[in-house]
This record gives structure tokens, C-alpha cells and sequence, in this order.
């Protein structure tokens, strides 16, 4: 008998992500979406049923999925009206994508556990792309072995996932993906930049550099979107805000000193203040060309 599966949230990320655990976790899955006509555009692309509220969806659930904005989306889709923790059943899992605060993971994995059920924060790292085939990098906090019968449907969207410690622990391991994120773009952008003024074809000198030392994902991804000026490939400079500010916010409480993050994130103000909030991570180039 297919588990019973709800999935709450359908942005560029939980659309691609919901229709794999459809379609490879053998799972009967029920979708609810903010707006319903992105959860409408899913039941006709996949097999599946949808819902009107996250307590609907979750309703007899042995799993229950979520990716939203942030800390306040995400308690609102679990504790508040119509969440789904109201239509959850015990001992059922819920597993959470977004890319939230640490303190909210360790909110609601306590108040699930109150609940009879198991939580799971489970922040994804691979973009639209890695959502669309599949191929995330998904760090999780929670108990052994919760995680151990989450992990199965996890690894039907994802390359790699690991269970880095208790609650909270995904979300700590993702901040320290967007910490180093932050800087190697930068990096990215002024060599890109530099290379261009001093009149080098960057396009020759990516692909020796790119091999040695100097080479990262960044690199191999993202040097052609900074050389064309073009940045509609990605992760949002947004987002990538929003999630800055959470690392930030992390590091004023454990002392840790990110004076580079600091820096980046000021730098993505900009980027904002230029009109590029909706312009992927790599237009940090933008306000060294402008």
C-alpha cells in the first residue's frame, strides 16, 4: 500500500520536488499551495489531489512535506489556522524544506513532538535546477530515526542528504552553505571583472582557471551569466538577503564573526537598490560594472 504523503508549497522548488516524490517515492500525494491555481497547474501535470488548507492535506498523512518563504510562512502553514499540525495524525513525520531559522526548527520540532509526531528540518541546496532533476543536496536536523524513514522519500529529489545532528542542525548546516556562497560569488565577480578590464577573453581564462585551485561550482555555473550581464538563472538576490540575514542574526547569538557575509549582504542591498532583487546571486557583478 503507497504512503500517504501531503506537500505543502509549491514555488520553484516545491513544484519540481512535490512531482518527484509523486512520480519516483511511490507515494500518493495530496498538494496544497497558497494560491490554488499553482496547485491545480500541479494535479494536471502529475498524478495527485490537492487541497484546500494545510490541515486538509495533512489529514491522515504519514508524511507531511513543506517548502515556503520563511519563519513566518512556515508557522503559519503548521500552527496557524488550518495548519497543517492541526490535521496531523501521530506518529506521522513532518518534514520541512525551508530555508528558516534554527530557533523556529527547534519551535516546531518541540511542538510536534508534544503532538505525537516526529519533525524533521530538512533546507535544500541546489536551486531550481537541482529541484528539477532531482539532484538536491538536502541537510536535516532531528532525531535517528525519524530521519531514517524520511530519508527514503527525501532521496527521490535529492543526490545527497545527511542527518547533521538534533533539531535545528539542517538549518545551521545551510547557513554555513550561504556563508561560503556569499563569498565565492563575490570572489567570482570581481575576477570576472578585473579579467574584463585588463581586456582578457574571461571565456579563456575561466576555462584554464576553473581547472586549478581558483575552481569551484560558482565558477562552472555562473561565470557566463556575470560575463553576459544576463541573470535570470537562479537563486534571487532576495532571497539570498533573507538568507543572509539569517545567518547573521545566528552569528550575533553564538559569537561566531562573518565579516565577509556582512559585507556580501550589504553588497546584495545594492543590488536590490539597483532594481535586481529578482536577479539571481551572480548580479553581484552588476554594481561593479555599473
Amino acid at each position: 500500500m503507497a504512503l500517504s504523503c501531503a506537500w505543502i508549497g509549491l514555488g520553484v522548488m516545491g513544484f519540481p520536488m512535490a512531482g518527484h516524490l509523486a512520480a519516483k517515492g511511490g507515494a500518493d500525494v495530496t498538494v496544497y499551495n497558497r494560491s490554488s491555481a499553482k496547485a491545480e497547474k500541479w494535479t494536471g501535470a502529475h498524478k495527485g489531489g490537492r487541497a484546500a488548507t494545510p490541515a486538509a492535506a495533512a489529514k491522515n498523512a504519514d508524511f507531511v512535506f513543506a517548502c515556503v518563504g520563511n519563519d513566518d510562512d512556515l508557522r503559519e502553514v503548521t500552527i496557524g489556522e488550518n495548519g497543517a499540525f492541526h490535521g496531523m495524525k501521530k506518529g506521522a513525520i513532518f518534514v520541512d524544506h525551508t530555508t528558516a531559522s534554527a530557533d523556529v526548527a527547534r519551535e516546531l520540532a518541540a511542538e510536534a513532538e508534544k503532538r505525537g509526531f516526529g519533525f524533521v528540518d530538512a533546507p535544500v541546496s541546489g536551486g531550481q535546477a537541482g529541484a528539477e532533476n532531482g539532484l538536491l543536496t538536502v541537510m536535516c536536523g532531528g532525531d535517528e530515526a525519524t530521519y531514517a524513514k524520511a530519508e527514503p522519500l527525501i532521496m527521490s529529489y535529492a543526490r545527497m542528504s545527511k542527518l547533521l545532528g538534533p533539531a535545528g542542525s539542517g538549518q545551521l548546516a545551510k547557513m554555513c552553505n550561504q556563508i561560503a556562497i556569499a563569498g565565492l560569488v563575490q570572489g567570482l565577480a570581481e575576477c570576472v571583472q578585473f579579467g574584463m578590464k585588463a581586456g582578457l577573453n574571461m571565456e579563456d581564462v575561466i576555462a584554464v582557471i576553473s581547472k586549478g585551485a581558483a575552481g569551484s561550482w560558482q565558477m562552472e555555473n555562473r561565470h557566463k551569466t556575470m560575463i553576459a550581464g544576463k541573470f535570470d538563472f537562479g537563486f534571487a538576490a532576495n532571497w539570498m538577503r533573507k538568507d543572509l540575514g539569517i545567518c547573521l542574526d545566528e552569528a550575533n547569538r553564538n559569537g561566531a564573526l562573518l565579516p565577509v557575509t556582512a559585507l556580501v549582504d550589504q553588497f546584495y542591498a545594492e543590488v536590490q537598490k539597483m532594481g535586481g532583487g529578482r536577479w539571481d546571486t551572480s548580479s553581484l557583478i552588476a554594481r561593479l560594472t555599473r
